[in-house]
C-alpha cells in the first residue's frame, strides 16, 4: 500500500507541483483546496502526512493544524510564504512536526515527507519493543536507562530526550530546529546553543572519544544524525 499524503493548499500552481512531485516519489496524493476541505477528506481518506499551508481564506492552517491536532499525531509539514519567526513558533505551538517557507525546493519537501514518515515508522517499531541496541549503546525506553558498551551511563532527563530523538531518527539527518522543538519546546526554536552544549555533554557521555565521536555525528550548518 502506498502511503497517503493529504495536500491542503488554496495555491493551485503549488499544489500541481507538489502533487507530481510527490507522485513520482511513490506516494497517493489526495488534494483540497481549502482548510474545510481538507478536514473533511482528513476525516475520509486518514492519511498517513498533512502537507498544509497556513495561509489559506476562512480556515486557515493553524486552525487546520489544532482540529487534527485534537484528534491525531498524523504529521503535519506546515508551508507559509511567510519565514518569520513568530509564524514559526505558532506552527510548532499547534504541533506542526516540520515547517517551510515558499518558494519551497520541492526535492527538499519530498526529503522532509520521507524523512517524517520513515521517523513515525520507526518510532512504532520502537514503541513495540522495550529497547533499542546497536552493539554499542542500548536504550531502554520504559525505564529511560542506557547502556554504553554495557556499562550503565546516567543521564539527564533532557539528554535522554535528545539521545532519544537522535536513535528514533537514526541514520537521518535532524535539524537544530526539529531537536529543539522535539527536546525544549517551540519557544526555543531559533537558539541553537541550546543543543550544541547538550550534543556535547551527550558525547562525554557515551562516545569513546568525544572529540571524534562515532555515534553523533556533525551535519554541519544542518543539524545532527545518530549513526545507523
Amino acid at each position: 500500500m502506498k502511503e497517503k499524503i493529504l495536500l491542503v493548499d488554496d495555491d493551485v500552481e503549488f499544489a500541481e507541483i507538489a502533487q507530481t512531485w510527490l507522485q513520482n516519489a511513490g506516494y497517493d496524493v489526495l488534494t483540497a483546496e481549502d482548510g474545510k476541505a481538507g478536514l473533511r477528506r482528513f476525516y475520509s481518506s486518514r492519511p498517513n502526512l498533512v502537507l498544509l499551508d497556513a495561509n489559506m481564506p476562512e480556515m486557515d492552517g493553524y486552525d487546520v493544524c489544532h482540529r487534527i491536532r485534537d484528534m491525531s499525531d498524523t504529521p503535519v509539514i506546515m508551508v507559509n510564504v511567510n519565514g518569520r519567526a513568530s509564524d514559526l513558533l505558532r506552527g510548532f505551538d499547534l504541533g506542526a512536526d516540520d515547517y517551510m517557507t515558499k518558494p519551497v525546493d520541492f526535492s527538499e519537501l519530498v526529503a522532509r515527507v520521507a524523512a517524517i514518515l520513515r521517523r513515525c515508522a520507526i518510532e512504532m517499531q520502537d514503541e513495540a519493543s522495550e529497547s533499542f541496541h546497536n552493539g554499542e549503546v542500548e536504550v531502554d525506553w520504559k525505564s529511560h536507562q542506557v547502556y554504553v558498551r554495557g556499562e550503565a551511563v546516567k543521564l539527564s532527563p533532557t539528554e535522554f530526550k535528545l539521545l532519544s530523538c537522535l536513535v528514533k531518527n537514526r541514520g537521518w539527518i535532524v535539524t537544530h530546529e526539529q531537536l529543539l522543538q522535539k527536546v525544549w519546546g517551540p519557544h526555543y526554536i531559533g537558539d541553537k546553543s541550546f543543543v550544541k552544549l547538550y550534543i556535547r555533554y551527550l558525547r562525554q557521555k557515551i562516545e569513546e572519544d568525544a572529540h571524534k565521536p562515532q555515534l553523533i555525528l556533525t551535519e554541519r550548518g544542518v543539524g545532527y544524525r545518530f549513526a545507523v
